[in-house]
This record gives C-alpha cells, sequence and structure tokens, in this order.
C-alpha cells in the first residue's frame, strides 16, 4: 500500500513540473482592439525551468466569435496567422519568450469587426521518454476598422 501512495506521490510531482513549463500569451492583452488587416505582435512566454523538453511547433490563429460566441479552438482556430517553430529566447529580468509579428485578416477576407478570439496551440515533447504535451491558450479581442 505504501508503493502505491509513493507512486501517485510521484507521479503528481512528475505532472506538477510538466505543467511548471506551461506558456502563456503575454501580449496582445485580452479586450485589445486590434485592427483588420493590420500587423500586431504576439508574445508567447515561456517560464525557466531546470526541466528537459523539445519544442516541436506552434500555431497562432484568429477567428470571429459572431454574437460573441467563440468557437471552441479544439475544433475550430479560424484564420492561420502563423504556424512553425517555437524557439524564445532569454531577455532582460531573465524572462523568456518570442515575438511573433502577424497580420490580421482584413473585411476582404472575411473576417468582420467585433469581438475575436486569439487562440495559441503549442506542441512539445516533455522529459527523457519523451512524452507529447499539446497547450492551447485564448485571448478575447476586439476586432476595429
Amino acid at each position: 500500500m505504501k508503493s502505491i501512495a509513493a507512486l501517485i506521490a510521484l507521479s503528481a510531482l512528475i505532472v506538477a513540473s510538466v505543467r511548471g513549463q506551461a506558456t502563456s500569451v503575454g501580449a496582445p492583452a485580452p479586450g485589445a482592439n486590434i485592427r483588420l488587416g493590420k500587423r500586431f505582435t504576439v508574445q508567447i512566454d515561456r517560464p525557466n525551468s531546470i526541466e528537459g523538453g523539445t519544442e516541436v511547433g506552434l500555431a497562432i490563429a484568429l477567428a470571429a466569435c459572431p454574437g460573441g460566441t467563440c468557437p471552441d479552438p479544439s475544433g475550430q482556430l479560424g484564420y492561420v496567422l502563423y504556424a512553425g517553430p517555437f524557439s524564445p529566447t532569454t531577455h532582460p529580468m531573465a524572462q523568456i519568450y518570442e515575438n511573433f509579428s502577424v497580420t490580421a485578416p482584413s473585411a476582404d477576407e472575411g473576417l468582420t469587426t467585433g469581438p475575436a478570439q486569439l487562440a495559441v496551440v503549442r506542441l512539445w515533447l516533455a522529459g527523457a521518454g519523451p512524452a507529447p504535451d499539446v497547450e492551447t491558450h485564448t485571448v478575447a479581442l476586439n476586432m476595429v476598422n
């Protein structure tokens, strides 16, 4: 019985350490106004960690939220603004992040003014196994002319 309790505790510790590498969206801030057809910066922050991990890739997408209801990003991302490598670097004050300059779709491309959702999906490999981990983050935005 002691070995089962120890195994459960070890499993919880491993999950906690892997989750300690979770990224976050540093910019744009929730509720930010983003202009249709214009460039804006998406900053993806990653905490410093001693755990090993291998970045596989990142997708950044923008979806309209008609009537204020946003699609579930696990089923629909919307307009893909970026898909490719994620290579964050260390900046002053030991912050680790990468900035992506992306362009919002224009009204001619089908995106309208109003509520929208920025979705960020990151795939990385955790630990010595390694084990795949997929993170999804969303930020509510407001599209303007």
